[in-house]
């Protein structure tokens, strides 16, 4: 199997010695959006880590039963899943790829994974409104516009 090959693609749960690999996750995540502002590498970096870390807390107080993995391409990190499976839906709280795995399907597939797991139950996600790249990408596996909340949206997958 080549790296390209999504049957590759394993999860593992998070641990605290994972948090150098996750904040790159998270680094990669805003990389275009930083590129337009006018601050310096020092105050990037601070801006980064600050809202890593407030997000990293929110997912893990809010969600406390939700699942946490790292996703590895042939045990090698390269993304996070966050998932929290709830009675009446599966809610995506995150998916990322660094950014040199990105368009290589692996995304697609572990979507396909979870809306084959979902069973009849809708499963969602909350996408900032100035990636659209991220909504044509959801659109795609079939999700549609729930919930706008300004910001953000609120995209839902129901099974036929």
């Amino acid at each position: 199997m080549t790296s390209n090959d999504p049957m590759d693609l394993t999860l593992r749960p998070i641990t605290p010695e994972d948090e150098a690999f996750l904040f790159e996750v998270y680094a990669g995540t805003r990389r275009e959006e930083l590129a337009q502002v006018p601050w310096d590498e020092a105050q990037k970096q601070a801006f980064l880590t600050f809202q890593f870390n407030a997000q990293h807390q929110h997912y893990r107080d809010t969600f406390a039963a939700a699942d946490f993995h790292v996703i590895l391409d042939e045990g090698v990190p390269v993304g996070r899943l966050y998932v929290d499976r709830r009675a009446d839906e599966i809610r995506i709280l995150d998916i990322a790829l660094l950014p040199e795995h990105r368009g290589r399907g692996m995304g697609s597939a572990l979507l396909d994974a979870l809306l084959a797991e979902a069973a009849g139950k809708p499963v969602s996600i909350f996408i900032e409104r100035h990636l659209p790249r991220t909504r044509r990408f959801f659109e795609r596996l079939g999700f549609e516009e729930a919930e706008d909340q300004g910001v953000s949206v609120l995209m839902e997958w129901r099974p036929r």
